[in-house]
């Protein structure tokens, strides 16, 4: 693997046979592989450069192995991943159980990774629709549930796949964008945040750099009688208890309001 810097870890998980490699290789090479079925070991990683608006992002894909004998070796792979891809066969109903397992693990051990779910050989059901073992409306409603993403895709034709992962960036620059929320009452059983009895600020870190060009500290010129604060930032951050500021704990941070309390989503 490079030291290439990535933006996004994209993990890609499923059951084997599902076309996870097939569908890597036709988003970062444009080509379908035609050939006996090869059995990823462990897991191959590939960097892929693309733009979103006027930023450019970096996604850093996992292609995992799907086989069961190889499950623990997966998890060290999704450990940390911004996003997930959780692949299944459109022809095979068992495929999508297995999905279920795969998002299962997600949830108990990275809460904060956005999945998206993705049903593989369309192409087949293009040459014959009763084919189709799963669903797209029951696959509608889990996903739903889980508040993940669906997309039917065949690496075959091409459907489907390059407006995936431009959805898994697009995501990724939403959440990453700049980011306000206003605190009331820091100050809070005691805990003074870094900022003196009287109110005056010393020095807020910001959790992230205030944009991606820059970073450090930011130094307040006056602070609200109030004691509300502002607090920008960019990039994705796991705990608000980081912070040191508030007790609650998120995942994520989208701003819902802009007032003297804090709205978290």
């Amino acid at each position: 693997m490079s030291g290439q810097r990535v933006d996004v870890k994209v993990v890609m998980l499923g059951k084997e046979y599902v076309g996870k490699t097939s569908l890597v290789e036709r988003y970062v090479h444009d080509r379908f592989l035609v050939g006996p079925y090869q059995n990823t070991i462990g897991a191959a990683f590939v960097a892929k450069v693309m733009c979103v608006g006027d930023r450019t992002v970096t996604l850093g894909i996992w292609d995992t192995a799907g086989s069961e004998r190889y499950e623990a070796m997966s998890r060290i792979y999704y450990r940390g991943a911004k996003a997930a891809i959780v692949c299944y066969d459109l022809t095979d109903s068992s495929s999508f159980e297995r999905a279920k397992f795969w998002v299962k693990e997600l949830r108990s051990l990275e809460e904060g990774c956005q999945i998206y779910l993705c049903g593989t050989k369309s192409d087949l059901l293009e040459e014959d629709r009763r084919r189709r073992r799963v669903d797209f409306h029951d696959v509608q409603d889990y996903a739903d549930n889980i508040k993940a993403q669906l997309f039917e895709t065949s690496s075959k034709t091409g459907q489907s796949v390059d407006e995936l992962f431009q959805k898994v960036a697009e995501d990724y620059v939403s959440v990453a964008a700049f980011q306000v929320m206003t605190v009331t009452s820091l100050v809070d059983r005691g805990q003074r945040c870094g900022f003196e009895p009287e109110g005056k600020p010393l020095l807020l870190q910001l959790l992230s750099s205030l944009s991606h060009d820059s970073s450090g500290p930011v130094e307040l010129d006056e602070f609200p009688e109030r004691l509300d604060l502002t607090l920008v930032w960019a990039g994705m951050v796991k705990r608000l208890s980081y912070s040191r500021c508030l007790s609650q704990q998120r995942w994520h941070l989208p701003v819902l309001a802009h007032g003297t309390e804090a709205v978290l989503g």
